[in-house]
Order: structure tokens, then sequence, then C-alpha cells
């Protein structure tokens, strides 16, 4: 072995990213290590929407402004199963950024501020009281493993997925143009199995189209997935080249931090949103947390899980609930109708959706109210009423 690091990150995703990052502001000598199996720039499978509240997190880093990375989208575009529709403006914009864009930037960044990036791709974890070793070969004080979904960080530490409660999505780009300009579309699908296809704006015109199914417990194949995208949003297909589908494991699944040396963020954590499938905000959030309990030594792991516990659990909670809520099409209809009457409905929806944030008492007496009135649960045409046409703020 080479020297001894005193933090390596095995994972260059934006979780990845932030934690170096995060470990060179709070300690601008510290010998970081990152290391990820592919070469960037490089493609990941994503919806590619970033929400603001990300941005403000990288800003908190010391990055320069990286709102130039992508188009800025202003408005959310939701539609219920059963055909209601909520479009308003958001607080704060969010943006559409390839993670090819995104991703390396970060890591760009993290290598001007003086982190080691190295081609890698990891195999074998060993802890140790004083350190950990990686593939025979490589030593640091503390691992921080954003390795995503498939983690082979978090499997040496014995966790093993819990496919029960991991949602699957396929993504793909659409020469056509996005199902609602200038909005980030959502439009969820009528069924038993919670599920919604998105069309996100990008700047040349098109769109990154996706479908996903917040519910493991069935096959799922690429065939259904793509069926689904179709009938969902027809006449936007995605250039096949540009398809691929991915597994999120999401936070209903419970999240386990050991003591110790080797710690977890992001996908790898699952820390992944059950009712959005978002996942960058959590692994950014995630990745700074897992940063600052980098410097612990032996007490980074009993840290990490702490400083979890304080950011995530009340929204952790939120969410979960919601979510077993979300298995109902009613439920969801009644959520967007709130949602269209209401603007703290709308900020309250966007903020549990796309950050940390959780449903007001309001919110879910708003919800409520229309989830058991007589008549919230029939089908309805594209609406045209003042109550739920679109809203300029």
């Amino acid at each position: 072995m080479t020297g001894m690091y005193d933090v390596a990150v095995v994972g260059a995703g934006p979780a990845g990213s932030a934690a170096a990052l995060r470990v060179l502001q709070l300690r601008p000598d510290a010998r970081v290590l990152l290391l990820d199996a592919a070469r960037f720039p490089r493609d990941k499978t994503c919806g590619d929407g970033i929400a603001a509240g990300v941005f403000d997190l990288l800003a908190a880093l010391g990055l320069p402004d990286l709102s130039g990375l992508g188009g800025s989208v202003p408005r959310l575009h939701v539609r219920s199963p059963r055909g209601a529709v909520a479009d308003r403006h958001c607080a704060r914009p969010n943006r559409v950024v390839p993670r090819a864009v995104l991703d390396d930037a970060l890591v760009t960044a993290c290598v001007a501020r003086g982190a080691r990036m190295r081609r890698q791709r990891v195999r074998r974890v060993e802890a140790h009281a004083d350190h950990v070793v990686l593939d025979g070969d490589t030593a640091a004080r503390t691992v921080i493993g954003t390795d995503g979904a498939n983690s082979v960080v978090r499997r040496s530490l014995g966790i093993a997925p819990r496919p029960r409660v991991t949602a699957v999505a396929v993504r793909g780009y659409s020469p056509q143009a996005p199902a609602t300009p200038g909005a980030l579309h959502i439009a969820f699908a009528e069924g038993r199995r919670p599920a919604y296809a998105w069309s996100f704006p990008l700047a040349d015109g098109g769109a990154n189209v996706g479908y996903g199914i917040f519910d493991g417990t069935a096959p799922t194949s690429r065939d259904e997935l793509l069926a689904g995208l179709d009938a969902q949003l027809p006449g936007q297909e995605p250039d096949p080249s540009t398809v691929r589908g991915h597994r999120l494991p999401l936070s209903t699944g419970g999240r386990v931090q050991p003591d110790g040396r080797v710690l977890l963020a992001g996908d790898a954590a699952s820390l992944v949103n059950p009712l959005t499938g978002e996942g960058i905000f959590d692994a950014v959030a995630s990745g700074v947390l897992a940063g600052q309990a980098a410097l612990c030594g032996a007490a980074a792991g009993a840290v990490h899980r702490a400083s979890l516990r304080r950011c995530f659990a009340r929204h952790h909670r939120h969410t979960a609930a919601l979510a077993h809520l979300m298995r109902s099409p009613r439920f969801v209809h009644a959520a967007v109708l709130a949602a269209a009457r209401d603007r703290a409905v709308f900020d309250d929806v966007v903020e549990v959706g796309l950050g940390r944030g959780a449903a007001h008492a309001r919110t879910l007496a708003t919800i409520g109210a229309l989830f058991v009135r007589p008549g919230t649960g029939r089908r309805v045409g594209v609406p045209t009423g003042p109550l739920l046409a679109p809203a300029a703020s």
C-alpha cells in the first residue's frame, strides 16, 4: 500500500463529490481519494431534474454558481390518475441538467480543491479498527460509500438490499418537444401500483422522458415500463439508443449506518424519495453529512447516523406515510386537486417531493377533505374551470 488517505470516497456522483468537497472545506490539507468505475464525463440514468435546493447546498460548499449548467424550469405541471391538473410556478425555479454535465462539473471541482481522482471499480472493502482497505492495496482512515443502488461498500457491511421497497424506472431522451414546455411535467397512472411518467424540457428543445413504478412487490419488465410511458406521454417516444432502466432504493426501506469507519450516503444509503424517486437532493445532503462525520475517526459511523437522523427523520416519517396513501389513485387525485386550489398546499407538495419538507397539518386537512368528499373519486376530464386553471404564481 502506498500511504494512507484521510478519506476515500467510492463513487463520484453527487453524493460522493459533495462528501469530498465537504472534507476539503473543513480540512483543506486532507488527503482525499475519489474512486469511480467510469471515465468522466459519463451518462447516468436519471430524470435530470435538479431541485433549487440542490444548488443551495452546493453553494454552501463554496462552489461557483452552477445555474448555467442547465435550463431554468419555473413551473411544475402535475396530472392525477383521474385527469385533474395542478400547474403552478414553483417558489423558485428548478433546472434540468443532464447528469453527464452535472457530475463532471462536481468532479472537476473536487480535483480543483485537491482531491485525487482514480478510475477504479472497487470490489472489496475490509474494515479494521483504525483504517479501511480497498481492494487490498488502498488504505484510508475512513471510507464513504456513495456507489449507488448496488453498492459494494454497503454489501461489505452486511446490509442487503430490500427489493420490496425499490422503485424501478426507465428513462430516455426524446427529440420531440416536452409535454409541457417550461414545466416539469408529471402524469400519474391509474392502477393498483403507484406509477407516473415524466417529461422534463431540455435546453436543445427535446425532453428527458421516463416512467417509474414505485412498488417492488411484483416483477416489472422493460416492455411494461415503456408501455406505461407511451400510454401517459403519447408522441414522446424516446430515442431507443438512449433508453436505460434503473432501480431506486427508497427511503421507506429503512437506513442502517453501523458504527465504525465505513459510511454510506445517497442511493447506497437508500436515500431516495418514495413519492417522486428524486434522489439528488438527498444524495448531496447526505454526502455533506458523511464528509463531516468522516473526520471523526472511529466515531464516524455513530456521528453520521445521528446526523442523518437529525436531518431527515421528520421528512422520512412524512414521506413514508404519504407513500402508503399514494397507493390509492383517489388519494393522488385529491392531492392534485388540493395543490391546484391552494398555493400553500402546492408549495408543501414541492418541498416534500423535491427537498426534505414535511406536510403541514393544513395541507393534510385540505387533501383529506377532498378525499372524503363525495364525487372526488370520479374520473374527470381535463379541467378548464378556474379551480384547476394554471396559476401564474
